[in-house]
């Protein structure tokens, strides 16, 4: 009979926030497959549990993901770890459970922190409807092509962020969204941690020193209605030229240009041409 892959949620910063059935899941797995096993040693041995583990990770998902399911179509229970938080949540894992619904592996969730709700909740930005988008791009054209494809977004934005990476960042998002609210949410759930709750433009001009350490979200706020009135026809077809340098086609340019400034794609096409 073919065992279960359990999804299990680790703590972001505290150790004191694994639930009691996570710990419970852990100790009654067979293995368990982990994106750093030393680190994933750390909790075990807090928690008391000696279990086999396997190391699963972005260079090594392929083999290692077929040889997890394998053990668990002999019969074996898994649990997938990451080192915080959610599984699968900007995580190679999410590629482990689409190979077990492709054999048919059974999954289970076990619920756990979330470094992307619990910086949403914090932030002060509106929570009713918002989009995670991870880390951005290091390469500068597809960075600039993800950013370019939010500036019609309305929802909050949530992003990742290293805090070596953290000073292009928030330049790049003054550059590319203007003035807005934004929440740089970092250490969460450990001895340091801080919401700083500010502008993108204060941001990029006080915080882009280096000065912000630690695990760091991003938490923007969405385009406002009233904004569009800040475009005029001739900006918006600037936009639009900006995004065909980027390799964008003339229609894919004008639409999104049109979502961004409120104007009809039809009419930033024919100006384009």
């Amino acid at each position: 009979m073919s065992g279960i892959l359990y999804v299990t949620g680790t703590p972001i910063g505290n150790l004191s926030d694994l639930s009691p059935r996570a710990a419970q899941t852990l100790s009654a797995v067979d293995f368990i497959a982990a994106e750093d096993t030393r680190v994933t040693l750390k909790l075990l041995n807090h928690l008391g549990i000696k279990k086999p583990m396997v190391s699963y990770y972005e260079h090594n998902k392929r083999e290692r993901g077929e040889m997890i399911c394998a053990r668990i179509e002999q019969g074996e229970n898994c649990a997938i770890v990451t080192d915080a938080g959610m599984p699968c949540i900007s995580d190679p894992g999410e590629d482990l459970i689409k190979l077990c619904g492709e054999r048919g592996i059974q999954t289970v969730v076990i619920p756990g922190p979330s470094a992307v709700i619990s910086a949403l909740a914090i932030s002060g930005l509106d929570t009713g409807r918002f989009t995670f988008e991870g880390f951005l791009s290091v390469n500068k054209k597809s960075r600039g092509e993800h950013l370019q494809s939010l500036l019609g977004e309305k929802r909050t934005m949530i992003f990742y962020e290293a805090p070596h990476k953290l000073p292009a960042t928030l330049r790049d998002l003054y550059a590319a969204f203007g003035n807005r609210r934004l929440s740089i949410v970092r250490e969460l759930t450990k001895i340091h941690e801080e919401v700083i709750r500010t502008t993108t433009e204060y941001a990029a001009e006080h915080f882009a020193d280096g000065s912000v350490k630690g695990e760091i979200v991003l938490v923007l706020e969405g385009k406002k209605q009233e904004e569009r009135a800040e475009y005029t026809l001739e900006s918006a077809v600037a936009l639009a030229k900006k995004l065909m340098e980027n390799g964008e086609k003339a229609t894919a340019a004008a639409k999104e240009a049109a979502a961004a400034t409120g104007f009809k794609k039809n009419e930033i096409y024919r100006e384009l041409l």
